[in-house]
């Protein structure tokens, strides 16, 4: 495994591709950070190789307003990029998004308008545009739209079936097909938009919390949709506050709080006529079930077999240490386990499931020997072999060749510093042994050809931005689809020379034995003698990293560098990419364990002869906010001042797929959710606090603000206070940014300077 410092030594180096020749140096500002163009250049997202090879999609904002998206393309004939279809093209007035819509973009951290979803018809001639709750077709070589639908009803999760013949999509709660040749509709589900009924969606925690943003799924010969028959009515309404400036409305949320009933959820399948639809029985030998409702279960993946006569589905127990893979037969009407995945803390979710196109076998991923690796199973699940092994982590499963038996895939068999494309030999002979076929240190994201002859690569690094490649399946360059080289036009290039590269390294947690990555920025041209104030960023939560060789630029960063402050980061034990027995510890007892590794850092700050012990403050956003109450409430000679965003304070308002993964159900686990709270801990508080909420946050609720506002009050706690009318859990757009990064910069320089 290569040593973080090392990896810190090459990238000090010099290893850049970029051209130096840029502008004079200018003062960067909050307000430049937020504006347009985007510091980082050309920024790409949504990249699509077409169906027919011949060009690259992708989309991208107005250079006046980074927020309106439209397509572009890279034609590979032409060797060019240029705009594809405009937004205004299809619908030029202003979008109106319904609720549900609001609530799946929020989910699915999307922000921005125009364009912002597109699919490809199977044969790559013809593109789907969901906008403005309407559905648009577009045919390439005419350049042509066309409105699908005519309803003043909200299309939404808009798809081309597998052969191209039918749109689908989901309008008031039902699913409808709708065929390309004739304009014809079809309802394929009724009892939708009543009594509580959603079909073909998912459920919140579904969005929020498993990376499932959908409810139905296409067979591959077009004949039949497996969906979902969500029923809300056990799940407790909430009335929510959503305090804008001018109003407050009051939201009726069914929201699923950690203890409390989830939805009833049932797997169907019905034919694109609509006229048979079975159900999959879901309870029936199970093995783990709540004994008060035998509905007490997830379904987080569905997924058809290339033959289109069985339909795969994942079970997973509401305490999430059970995870069952099951097909059903739909001729022969049965069930089949394929394999079950079991855990004493939690499994985690993976999208890592590929049925080979013989029927015989498929891949699959597990932590079963504590770090997630692929293994080769038959259809009646017996193993064959596993074909990654060692003391890393596979990140996703990129592309199966089949044809010449090689699996692709993302990892950090190098660091866990840095993702690579890696591929492996389906006959799983060597399975401590991969090939790396990315070449540049760094983060690469892969998007690999349907024909196996080549992939897209968005790689950047921490001196890198963003760039965009093509690559042949073994990794040799072919051209560059957004080079976004630094030169003299590039946004950044009048604050590039002054990035300050931060240093890598690692600590020993508490245990001796762990391993603990950091990143420290340290102003430049620092005097002798001089001691500087610290800020501690933090996250620290589950399925996250912040120590990584990827692009941060002139961020908020570089901003309190420039200031005057040192950053440190540190990944604690909890988060991602380091295997079971790091993620594992924080098991039945949040804000533990991590603050133990946050203070480790903390004493590694104090070692450091140019850090002023009694300048250390700590800030962070959500899971991070949480952190940033824990360090201020439970380690306050360590940390002396603190901000706190949108945080957790009492995890029984939370969700329960999220919370119950790590902290069990709260009737089996009611000490460790009181000792996770931030509440028992408030007295704690010597040193100055400021705390920021979005008034319209539905993920972390308003409540949670309100009920620490209520006890540091109770407590005779000094503290601080911003909200944000109208804003959600991220804080979004340019004004609301500059205001509250300011507000944060201010808190800091009044206790530190």
């Amino acid at each position: 495994m290569v040593c973080a410092l090392f990896i810190s030594q090459q990238i000090l180096a010099g290893e850049l591709v970029n051209e130096t020749n840029v502008q004079v140096n200018e003062q960067l500002s909050i307000e430049r950070i937020f504006s347009s163009p985007s510091l980082n250049g050309q920024t790409p997202k949504s990249l699509k190789l077409s169906p027919d090879g011949s060009r690259v999609t992708y989309l991208q904002g107005k250079s006046d307003d980074l927020n309106q998206y439209d397509l572009w393309e890279y034609n590979l004939k032409s060797n060019e990029n240029k705009l594809l279809v405009g937004s205004q093209v299809l619908f030029s007035g202003m979008e109106v998004l319904s609720n549900e819509e609001k609530a799946r973009r929020e989910r699915q951290r999307m922000y921005g308008f125009g364009i912002m979803e597109y699919k490809f018809s199977k044969d790559g001639s013809a593109l789907l545009f969901p906008l403005n709750g309407n559905i648009y077709y577009y045919h390439l070589e005419s350049k042509k739209a066309k409105r699908l639908t005519e309803t003043s009803a909200f299309e939404t999760d808009v798809r081309f079936s597998p052969k191209g013949n039918y749109v689908s999509f989901i309008r008031g709660e039902n699913i409808f097909v709708l065929n390309i040749e004739n304009g014809k509709e079809i309802k394929l589900t009724k009892d939708g938009g009543s009594n509580n009924i959603k079909n073909g969606m998912s459920e919140f925690v579904a969005q929020e919390e498993m990376d499932r943003m959908t409810g139905y799924w296409w067979s591959p010969d077009e004949k039949h949709i497996a969906f979902l028959r969500v029923d809300e009515s056990p799940v407790k309404v909430v009335i929510r506050n959503e305090i804008y400036a001018e109003k407050i409305e009051l939201i009726e949320q069914r929201y699923p709080a950690t203890g409390t009933n989830n939805v009833n959820i049932q797997l169907a399948v019905t034919d694109i006529k609509g006229k048979k639809t079975r159900f999959i029985a879901l309870d029936e030998a199970q093995g783990v079930t709540s004994k008060n409702n035998k509905n007490d279960f997830y379904i987080p993946r569905v997924k058809w077999l290339p033959d289109s006569k069985e339909v795969s589905y994942q079970w997973q127990s509401r305490d999430q240490k059970t995870l069952t893979l099951k097909t059903y037969n739909l001729k022969k009407r049965k069930q089949k386990t394929l394999l079950t995945e079991q855990s004493d803390h939690w499994l985690n979710l993976h999208h890592d499931l590929v049925f080979l196109s013989d029927n015989k076998s498929f891949i699959w991923a597990s932590e079963r020997d504590g770090y997630k690796h692929l293994y080769h199973f038959t259809n009646n699940g017996r193993l064959i072999n596993q074909l990654t092994k060692g003391n890393w982590v596979v990140d996703s499963i990129k592309h199966v060749d089949e044809k010449n038996g090689l699996i692709y895939f993302t990892g950090r068999a190098d660091t866990p510093l840095e993702r690579h494309l890696y591929r492996v030999p389906l006959n799983g002979k060597s399975p401590e042994h991969v090939d790396r076929i990315s070449k540049r240190n760094g983060f690469h994201s892969i998007i690999f050809s349907k024909d196996s002859k080549s992939y897209i690569d968005s790689f950047s690094n921490i001196s890198t931005p963003k760039q965009v490649s093509l690559h042949q399946a073994n990794g040799e360059h072919v051209t560059w689809l957004e080079e976004n080289k630094v030169t003299k036009d590039h946004p950044i290039s009048p604050y590039y020379n002054n990035l300050i590269q931060p240093k890598f390294g690692a600590l020993s947690a508490s245990d001796g034995e762990t391993s603990l990555y950091y990143k420290l920025y340290k102003p430049e041209n620092m005097a002798p003698g001089k001691k500087y104030p610290v800020i501690v960023r933090v996250y620290g939560g589950p399925h996250a990293q912040l120590v990584k060789n990827s692009w941060q630029g002139a961020d908020v960063t570089q901003y309190m560098v420039k200031q005057g402050y040192i950053v440190f980061q540190l990944d604690n034990r909890g988060s991602n990419y380091r295997g079971t027995a790091f993620e594992f510890p924080i098991h039945e007892k949040l804000g533990e364990v991590e603050v133990a590794d946050q203070i480790k850092g903390v004493e590694y700050l104090r070692s450091l002869e140019f850090v002023d012990k009694d300048r250390i403050g700590v800030f962070g956003h959500s899971y991070g906010g949480y952190m940033a109450l824990m360090t201020m409430f439970k380690a306050g000679n360590y940390f002396k001042a603190g901000v706190s965003g949108a945080p957790v304070t009492d995890w029984l308002l939370y969700d329960t797929h999220y919370t119950e993964r790590y902290l069990n159900h709260p009737e089996v686990n009611a000490d460790g959710y009181k000792k996770s709270s931030v509440l028992p801990y408030v007295a704690g508080l010597e040193g100055p606090l400021m705390i920021y909420h979005g008034m319209a946050d539905d993920n972390v609720l308003f409540s949670n603000t309100t009920k620490l506002i209520k006890t540091l009050q109770d407590e005779g706690k000094i503290f601080e206070l911003m909200t944000y009318p109208g804003s959600k859990h991220s804080m979004r757009g340019k004004k609301v940014k500059v205001h509250l990064n300011k507000t944060i910069m201010n808190f800091f320089d009044r206790h530190f300077k």
